[in-house]
């Protein structure tokens, strides 16, 4: 029996919803697969979990390969752990090109949170999607959501500047590079360096980690003072502009007291991932940028704009299928290009007999509306 006939596996997922939102880390589990795997009946999870969101602070960290992303990631949940937070992490890997899935989804990256159940940790496959994030990963960071974690991290795959993706699903988007990456650096200039919320330069007890703090600041306009880090060490007082974690632009008024303004200036964090050395600043700076969105209502703006591409993209997504639905009833793509090829028909006339019923479909629902 067909299982989706009989209403049955509706049912069911319903009861997966109750369960997820009972606290139950299996549903969660059984939730974020079935949506990976794009199942039956997953946008309806998605649907029924959505009303439950919008709790949680979402940060995604990015950068090149080698600059220590997963040690930073691990150590990062440990820090919101030791605070009581609760934290989800989607690890968006590689796909495999023989299965589809992530090539590096069984390797154990959460050393430091081994055993406890308030971090939850998710591999999933990129899927060969621009920036190193699936559609499907935007909905697990749902499933997070609703489930009640306080902190979701997203790491991404290291691919350069297509990781601007990053910056459609996360509140706080933190790019790593590590020392003496120039190449690393000048790729900040084709792309991420726009998205980037915090930059941390991560292996920073190396050689040429105040070359690469300097050049960082120089890019994102935060050398006030041209010699300001160039002989800090890997870490601490050197960590960030001035005595605190920046928080926005400041400036004085009248009086002469400082006043914040509604810019943030994007900080740049010096961390030694393997030893836990610069991860309090980094906190100290995440929950900074956190109090600034809130305090602007540029998270709810934030938001409000994945959304709308959120729902740009299901659309194209959607209208593409239908459209490769009617081009299969046309005899598919080669069929039609070998008679354009004949001089029989032209694209354009192709692509007009292809579309005239979807278009009078929808006139006719307008008509009826």
């Amino acid at each position: 029996m067909n299982r989706t006939d009989d209403g049955r596996e509706a049912g069911a997922d319903s009861d997966l919803v109750d369960e997820l939102l009972a606290g139950r880390h299996r549903a969660l589990a059984r939730v974020i697969t079935k949506i990976e795997n794009r199942s039956p009946g997953y946008r309806a999870l998605v649907s029924n979990l959505h009303a439950h969101t919008g709790e949680a602070d979402v940060i995604g960290v990015t950068g090149s390969p080698g600059a220590g992303k997963s040690t930073l990631v691990d150590k990062l949940a440990k820090a919101y752990r030791d605070a009581g937070l609760t934290v989800g992490v989607i690890a968006v890997d590689p796909s495999s090109p023989y299965s589809g899935g992530a090539v590096l989804g069984d390797r154990i990256r959460m050393a430091s949170n081994v055993g406890d159940m308030d971090v939850f940790f998710r591999s999933m496959s990129a899927r060969g999607q621009l920036g190193g994030l699936s559609t499907a990963t935007a909905d697990a960071v749902k499933a997070l959501d609703a489930f009640g974690k306080d902190k979701v991290i997203i790491e991404t795959v290291g691919a350069g500047q297509n990781e601007v993706d990053v910056v459609r699903t996360a509140d706080t988007v933190t790019v790593l590079v590590q020392p003496g990456s120039g190449d690393d650096v000048q790729m900040l200039k084709a792309g991420i360096l726009e998205i980037g919320d915090v930059f941390v330069v991560n292996k920073a007890d190396m050689e040429g980690t105040p070359r690469t703090v300097a050049e960082l600041e120089e890019m994102i306009h935060l050398r006030d003072n041209p010699g300001a880090r160039l002989d800090t060490g890997h870490h601490g007082d050197g960590a960030f502009a001035g005595d605190g974690a920046p928080t926005a632009h400041e400036s004085e008024d009248d009086s002469g007291a400082e006043a914040e303004t509604d810019e943030w200036t994007p900080a740049v964090v010096e961390t030694v991932a393997t030893t836990g050395d610069g991860v309090a600043e980094l906190v100290e700076t995440l929950d900074s940028h956190a109090a600034f969105l809130d305090r602007t209502g540029l998270r709810a703006e934030k938001r409000q704009t994945r959304y709308a591409d959120e729902i740009r993209q299901l659309l194209r997504s959607d209208a593409n299928a239908l459209v490769e639905e009617e081009l299969r009833r046309h005899g598919g793509a080669e069929a039609l290009a070998e008679r354009v090829a004949e001089r029989e028909t032209d694209p354009y006339a192709v692509a007009e007999s292809v579309l005239e019923p979807l278009r009078d479909c929808v006139e006719a629902r307008r008509e009826e509306t």
